[in-house]
């Protein structure tokens, strides 16, 4: 596994142990990182601070990333604390469960508004916050979360598909934003996993299977398979990859009909 050594990161976006984003926390950790992990709401708290209590030494702050406030306090408070920031995790995604269940050509305005807020701007609004801390240190790796209904249409996944869309191109201009800074900016499209997040998406099972009968490797991936790619971005091993989207997802995204 890649080292992580010395280093310490933010991520944002565990809600339980079946998240994406506390399998990558757990591995960070596991290659020598420092984490912080955030929560939203008094709902999720008590779910992170009990993982968090596996970790070493963690940090635990709350975050509501469509609040700019908010994400000024958690970055100056890393900054008092460690001085610094070497990676951030950004697994935040939402959108109204209305607009999940109708067709996509009748999303409302407003549930737009908060898919792009809360699965795509935030990834600008965190990159902001973290760059005086990455410059502290010479630099440092940003990664996000995305999935393969930004390319193809998955008929459940309407307005996320396209706030996923919009996360992707946001990588590429955060990475060339960022990148004469050394500050790298990728992300992991994963197959689909029993997430929180999956529970809402209509016909998830249906998904599965289609993954299980058509990927290369004939099967759906593990938080584990994502979470260690994610040390791999995370770490100095990938200090010449940015502006990527690696698939993680038993090769389903190569497959045609």
């Amino acid at each position: 596994m890649s080292s992580l050594a010395g280093k310490t990161g933010l991520i944002v976006g565990v809600a339980n142990k079946r998240s994406i984003a506390w399998a990558i926390a757990r591995a960070a950790s596991a290659a020598g990182a420092r984490v912080v992990l955030t929560f939203q709401g008094e709902r999720l708290e008590e779910n992170v601070r009990d993982l968090a209590e596996g970790l070493t030494d963690p940090l635990v702050l709350p975050l509501d990333v469509t609040d700019d406030g908010q994400i000024a306090r958690v970055f100056g408070e890393i900054d008092g604390a460690f001085g610094g920031l070497d990676f951030v995790v950004h697994g935040a995604a939402f959108a109204s469960p209305d607009d999940l269940l109708n067709p996509f050509v009748q999303t409302s305005r407003d549930g737009f508004k908060l898919a792009m807020d809360v699965s795509a701007y935030s990834l600008i609004a965190l990159a902001r916050g973290a760059l005086p801390l990455m410059e502290k240190r010479g630099g440092g790796s940003i990664l996000t979360l995305t999935y393969l209904g930004s390319r193809r249409v998955f008929e459940t996944y309407r307005v996320m598909g396209v706030a996923k869309a919009a996360l992707e191109a946001t990588v590429r201009y955060l990475a060339a934003d960022l990148g004469p800074k050394n500050i790298r900016v990728n992300a992991i499209s994963a197959g689909p996993i029993k997430t929180l997040a999956a529970a809402g998406i209509p016909g998830f099972r249906n998904i599965l299977q289609i993954y299980r009968d058509r990927a290369p490797l004939r099967r759906t991936v593990e938080t584990a398979e994502v979470a260690d790619a994610a040390v791999f971005l995370l770490s100095d091993a990938s200090r010449g990859v940015t502006a990527e989207i690696v698939m993680v997802d038993a090769g389903y995204h190569a497959t045609g009909m």
